[in-house]
């Protein structure tokens, strides 16, 4: 595949243009390195994904890490968390083969973070717009932009703030007071700006959020079967390389996005997997999802070190290290809202 593919073919298909001459030669450059990786990809017969091109493949490394932008809430945090599980914990032999809450209705369209750092934005987003719409039976778009710009974060959790990083956690710890407004009144510009408290028309709110146990198989499991969308976080750095099918590839430990799981299921050929949700726009992988490995079961699960938390939600004064389980770390630092209400 791609064995005839050329940068002129990916302009034109991408309607990409650049500013001169100059860069032109720097994004055909890693364009071309990308590609090879690509190819080497799909030849690989362990790899149950296919690898393509997209809007992403001429980024060069910082730009991808500036989309990845963020995350993990798991220290040194100010605020009480409700830790308290609202779900009955069922079975994991109990629990639906397959469950995909897009089927449900509950999921809105998948949106594109641009160039900001704001994935954890666009994951609490998501999330809040799922459960409003479970228990109020009304599916509404909600503002990123307002946590971009009115979400602190003096503890630098993740990132210095708005498209700098910050995690899901202080998101949900902000909702929970300012409620949220719609993307129609408040809509996403994809840079920062100053807390906005006239286009705050918060039309929904919550009463608190359940952090998950971290690195809990079966917790996250029973969560996303039977309570809803779930704000994950995972290690992406090679996520930028996925067209379709179940990614198995090369992922790391060190926790730098923030996204959302919908479910999970096996397909035809026995293979498991999670559903997650991305913020790099429609045009990313199938339909801007991710499939993700899934271990058949707890014992099944593998941890690393993550060895650069400050990359991730690591707030100031937190640990070194951290272990991090599941392939992309995708089980370490899962969140849900609780009390969802229309206002």
């Amino acid at each position: 595949m791609y064995e005839n593919y050329g940068f002129e073919h990916y302009v034109v298909d991408y309607n990409k243009k650049y500013k001169n001459d100059a860069e032109f030669k720097v994004r055909k450059m890693v364009f071309e390195e990308n590609l090879n990786k690509i190819r080497m990809y799909n030849k690989n017969p362990h790899y149950t994904f296919e690898a393509g091109v997209n809007h992403l493949t001429d980024r060069i490394p910082s730009e991808l890490k500036a989309i990845r932008g963020f995350n993990k809430p798991l220290f040194a945090k100010n605020y009480q968390i409700n830790n308290k599980l609202i779900y009955i914990p069922i079975e994991v032999k109990d629990l639906p083969a397959q469950v995909d809450w897009r089927d449900k209705g509950v999921v809105t369209t998948v949106k594109d973070q641009g160039s900001c750092g704001s994935c954890w934005a666009f994951s609490v987003a998501a999330v809040l717009e799922s459960h409003i719409a479970i228990q109020t039976g009304k599916l509404l778009e909600f503002s990123q932009q307002q946590l971009v710009d009115c979400v602190e974060n003096p503890q630098h959790c993740g990132g210095t703030g708005g498209c700098e990083g910050a995690t899901q956690d202080i998101a949900f710890q902000y909702a929970i007071g300012a409620g949220i407004a719609l993307g129609s009144a408040y809509p996403y510009k994809a840079y920062d700006q100053t807390c906005k408290a006239d286009k705050i028309k918060k039309v929904a709110g919550i009463q608190g959020f359940v952090q998950l146990p971290y690195n809990d198989y079966d917790a996250l499991l029973n969560a996303v079967a039977t309570v809803g969308p779930i704000s994950i976080s995972v290690d992406a750095s090679e996520w930028s390389f996925y067209s379709k099918g179940i990614f198995n590839g090369p992922c790391g430990s060190t926790i730098n996005h923030a996204v959302v799981l919908v479910g999970y299921g096996t397909d035809a050929k026995g293979n498991n997997y999670w559903t997650v949700r991305n913020s790099w726009s429609d045009s990313y992988g199938e339909k801007g999802y991710i499939r993700i490995a899934r271990e058949k079961s707890a014992k099944d699960v593998k941890c690393e070190i993550d060895s650069d938390p400050a990359q991730g939600g690591g707030c100031d004064g937190g640990p070194s290290e951290i272990t991090v389980c599941g392939l992309c770390g995708i089980l370490s630092d899962s969140t849900y809202p609780t009390g969802g209400k229309l206002i």
